[in-house]
């Protein structure tokens, strides 16, 4: 039979009020604060730089198949926009200092800034990327384990996101007209 919840509330009261400064950083937070903000901010580069490739595919998009595909870069670029701004959140709540300095996103990010020349790499760019933050995130949540729960699972939020991303994309390619998507392979290898 499992016991009732018990806790130490002289005890946990007590180091409450010790380290006010560190905010919601407690002894309960079992994680490297310095090492999870790191790992963080490679996270909100991964994101920028997804925001913006995203950005650049809905300007820069066009063809006949075009106006459905713009509407989905558009959609995903507002939600990895959303996901930086989380993750620079929970980067302050940890003590620490949100990287979003431009000249070094491109060499922290998980992704590539890749343009892509039409429709069809764009979205083969974007599926990339998409696999990569799944994969990497997919790590990350595993190596915070219990030991940060609130970052975890902020990290298993937006994993949900990447994967339906990636979904939206692979479903995208497969509505291509067969000739659209040969017409693309041909000017890859030209």
């Amino acid at each position: 039979m499992m016991g009732g919840f018990v806790a130490d509330m002289k005890k946990i009261r007590e180091r409450a009020k010790k380290h006010l400064d560190d905010g919601a950083v407690t002894a309960a937070n079992k994680a490297d604060s310095v090492e999870v903000v790191k790992v963080l901010n490679e996270v909100l580069a991964t994101e920028i730089v997804c925001y913006l490739r995203y950005k650049r595919h809905y300007y820069t998009a066009s063809g006949l198949y075009s106006d459905s595909v713009k509407s989905e870069f558009l959609e995903h670029a507002a939600e990895e926009q959303a996901h930086a701004e989380s993750v620079a959140a929970r980067i302050v709540q940890l003590n620490g200092k949100p990287d979003f300095n431009p000249a070094s996103l491109v060499g922290r990010s998980h992704a590539d800034y890749s343009e892509g020349d039409d429709l069809v790499q764009m979205i083969e760019e974007d599926l990339v990327a998409e696999r990569i933050a799944i994969e990497t995130y997919s790590e990350i949540a595993r190596w915070l384990g219990d030991r940060d729960p609130t970052s975890r699972r902020l990290i298993e939020g937006i994993l949900e996101k990447e994967e339906e991303h990636a979904e939206d994309l692979s479903s995208l390619i497969a509505r291509l007209p067969a000739e659209r998507k040969q017409s693309s392979g041909d000017n890859a290898a030209a």
